[in-house]
């Protein structure tokens, strides 16, 4: 026996029946699970996915209206009939021309849109406990996809309902960009100097100023580009010292600034493979709420919310109204496809 009289007795060892004091290895990983879960930095910020939308940017936008079956726009046109030389008046003349004013009206449609938020209880506790709010994070996604269908309604429009968009209304006249080769059949901008590719801009500027009778108002001032195209005028420098892009030289030096008109040129996803043959598209038109623009009757809102014991959950209804894109012109608009 031991100076301390005290008995050895054996380990005891887990047989697998109840009562076993050793820890299994289970036991023990699950213990360390817990231990890391407990030890862990713990980012506080929920991350997004990671997208874009541009159509605040690219188009005007009026709010308000109430519940409508469409959208109208009135356009008058003018003309004159009878006379002789247009209304001059000689010394015995008075055949005098009359004016007449043409009235006309274009209605556009309109798309109701609606999601339903839904928030189970069980789990809007089970995040309240790590202090997150699950009705704040689906009513961000809702908010998200809701800005998602404005951007397609705004570029492209909605096939299934017969509507078009920024960059494929097929009223807008088109034209291929200038070739740099020989044969002409390469147009693209990564192959021509900086003064080709002023030239396809200026060309774009002329036709709309010419075609809205010279009015500067009518003159586009705003130039959507694929995103790869934007890329390549800011990479590409100009000039011996190379202290300018491209980019920074079409803004100084287009017709439109010549004429107190600030070009904006603007990277644009919707605007890649949109021309002709999936060639990428250059959209040129005035921004301008009097040249194109579209409606939101009806701002998302929240309709109601609802308890439901079948769901175990509260249902919420969200909706909104909006119209497709309005043209009251179009002759400030052209494409430009091959850049």
């Amino acid at each position: 026996m031991p100076k301390n009289n005290f008995p050895i007795l054996p380990v005891p060892v887990n047989d697998g029946m109840p009562g076993g004091m050793m820890l299994t290895g289970d036991a023990i990983s699950g213990g360390m699970a817990f231990l890391v879960g407990e030890l862990e930095k713990r980012d506080e910020k929920l991350h997004e996915p990671l997208t874009s939308i541009t159509w605040p940017r690219d188009m005007p936008v009026k709010t308000g209206g109430g519940w409508v079956d469409s959208v109208s726009v009135f356009d008058v046109s003018y003309a004159s009939t009878g006379g002789t030389d247009g209304g001059l008046m000689g010394p015995e003349s008075n055949d005098l021309p009359i004016m007449q004013a043409d009235i006309g009206k274009d209605s556009y449609k309109t798309f109701q849109w609606g999601h339903i938020l839904k928030v189970p209880l069980i789990d809007q506790q089970r995040l309240q406990k790590i202090g997150r709010n699950l009705d704040d994070v689906l009513n961000k996604g809702l908010h998200l996809v809701h800005d998602k269908k404005l951007d397609e309604s705004v570029y492209v429009g909605f096939a299934s309902h017969g509507s078009y968009g920024l960059v494929n209304d097929p009223q807008i006249s088109t034209v291929t960009a200038a070739p740099h080769t020989a044969d002409g059949t390469d147009t693209q901008w990564k192959g021509k100097t900086p003064d080709e590719i002023l030239a396809d801009v200026n060309r774009a500027l002329l036709a709309t100023w010419a075609a809205c009778e010279y009015d500067l108002s009518g003159m586009a001032n705003h130039i959507l580009i694929p995103p790869e195209n934007y890329a390549y005028l800011v990479a590409t420098k100009v000039g011996v010292t190379g202290d300018k892009s491209i980019l920074q030289f079409l803004l100084e030096n287009n017709l439109g600034r010549n004429q107190g008109i600030d070009l904006v040129i603007s990277p644009c996803q919707w605007c890649k493979g949109a021309g002709t043959g999936n060639s990428n598209r250059m959209v040129s038109y005035c921004n301008d709420y009097d040249r194109v623009r579209f409606d939101i009757t009806v701002p998302l809102q929240r309709m109601m919310t609802q308890a439901s014991a079948e769901h175990l959950a509260y249902l919420t209804p969200y909706v909104t109204q909006f119209s497709e894109l309005q043209w009251p012109y179009r002759t400030h608009a052209l494409y430009m496809d091959g850049i």
